[in-house]
């Protein structure tokens, strides 16, 4: 065929090279129509024609591949086959040895183009992948994109080897021996990437943090839910909206705090102490007793105590003239059974956690008496309307109790303590 072309421009007149020249140069040319022609007909008819049955498939995996031009990316191969087939047509004429070479020339370009074209195949491909998996549950427990990342690089660790290779015509292998002596300068280099690489996979197998954990790091201002877990970086986007971009070696080295646990175990805990001013706290007389009895939450619970104190203090012969003898009930201790049994009758308390009503040591600031168990809605804003609401009830209701909170001195208690002493 090129002999054809040749002698044809020839007797047209053209000069001999002129011919040789024009002649290879058309053969070039019908080689990339060619393959135009088939980088068309592949798209055309057998990328659209399975574009169009993953469009009427039921599952949605298939889909995600569409959507992220894996199979567009991949028909970039027709032409590159086209090519790499037909690369002897315009240097037919040549002596063996400069043929060879020139059609050695086109094919490794050729090779080159399918390696990077293969490397985007594979991006597409674990995008696609990544997508798939960020729609089921799995997806929050494992930091997927981390995992992707990690086979890109290895991915184009290898594209740029084999490109090196055929560039400079070595063996593959060459450039892997040749990594021994390189590895310190790509541990200085990569110091950071390699550092992100090794954390990434340490919280993956420990499954340490996945995107969705509410996570606390002050040490990087982190105080929110997780967005991103990357190979080398994590994304916390805090309450405030603001998001901080942490080290994924970070969270291996140093310590943070992951509320995974609360969320997934449906209960939030409630911990506060109301202080008890200790000059309010007295025991109970018959009068108090008798009105504490009509408070429906410990009117059962009086009742019990009173006749179990009285068995005691009548098989001891206690006097009961006074009030310090025997066993009797206080104030305080009957408001912690008030708020006992008042939360175990609260329906946004979960029951079958951590409760406790307890006191603790007293201090310079009164009596605390501290409430520790936990809502069943781990919900922010839930969570702190039940804590308010059940702390607005308990302050108010200590004045029943013949209590009093304990508040430091105010402006107004002096004023007030001054207007006293002036009259």
């Amino acid at each position: 065929m090129l002999d054809m072309l040749q002698n044809w421009l020839s007797q047209t007149g053209l000069p001999i090279p002129f011919a040789i020249w024009m002649s290879r140069a058309t053969v070039g040319i019908w080689v990339l129509i060619l393959s135009a022609i088939a980088n068309y007909l592949v798209k055309r008819f057998a990328l659209s024609t399975l574009k169009y049955i993953i469009s009427k498939t039921r599952t949605t995996w298939d889909d995600a591949i569409v959507q992220h031009k894996v199979l567009d990316r991949f028909s970039h191969l027709a032409p590159a086959f086209i090519i790499y087939n037909l690369a002897h047509w315009p240097f037919t004429n040549l002596p063996p040895d400069t043929k060879s070479h020139y059609v050695s020339l086109v094919q490794d370009g050729v090779l080159i183009y399918v390696i990077l074209i293969g490397f985007f195949v594979i991006d597409a491909f674990l995008n696609a992948a990544l997508d798939i998996i960020n729609r089921y549950a799995i997806g929050k427990k494992i930091p997927a994109k981390g995992f992707a990342q990690v086979i890109k690089i290895i991915f184009a660790g290898v594209s740029g080897i084999l490109i090196f290779s055929i560039l400079l015509e070595k063996n593959p292998t060459y450039f892997l021996s040749g990594l021994g002596a390189m590895t310190a300068v790509i541990l200085l280099i990569f110091k950071d990437t390699i550092l992100g690489l090794v954390a990434g996979i340490q919280l993956s197998a420990n499954k340490m943090v996945s995107v969705g954990d509410w996570i606390e790091m002050p040490k990087y201002g982190a105080d929110g839910d997780v967005i991103d877990v990357a190979l080398t970086t994590v994304k916390v986007q805090n309450w405030d909206k603001t998001i901080t971009t942490i080290p994924a070696y970070a969270l291996i080295s140093d310590s943070f705090k992951n509320w995974r646990g609360m969320q997934d175990s449906g209960g939030r805990r409630i911990k506060r102490a109301i202080h008890i001013d200790m000059q309010t706290v007295k025991f109970c007389t018959e009068d108090m007793l008798a009105r504490f009895a009509k408070i429906r939450y410990i009117s059962d619970y009086i009742q019990k105590k009173k006749d179990e104190l009285a068995r005691h203090n009548a098989e001891q012969n206690i006097d009961n003239s006074s009030l310090v003898n025997g066993r009797r009930m206080t104030n305080v201790g009957t408001f912690r059974a008030y708020v006992t049994a008042y939360l175990k009758n609260h329906p946004k308390i979960h029951q079958d956690m951590t409760f406790l009503v307890r006191q603790l040591a007293p201090t310079e600031h009164g009596l605390p008496i501290e409430i520790y168990v936990f809502s069943n809605d781990i919900a922010w804003a839930n969570y702190e309307g039940i804590q308010a609401d059940i702390f607005d009830h308990i302050i108010a209701v200590i004045p029943e109790f013949d209590l009093r909170v304990f508040q430091a001195p105010s402006g107004n208690d002096f004023r007030t303590l001054r207007s006293t002493i002036i009259q």
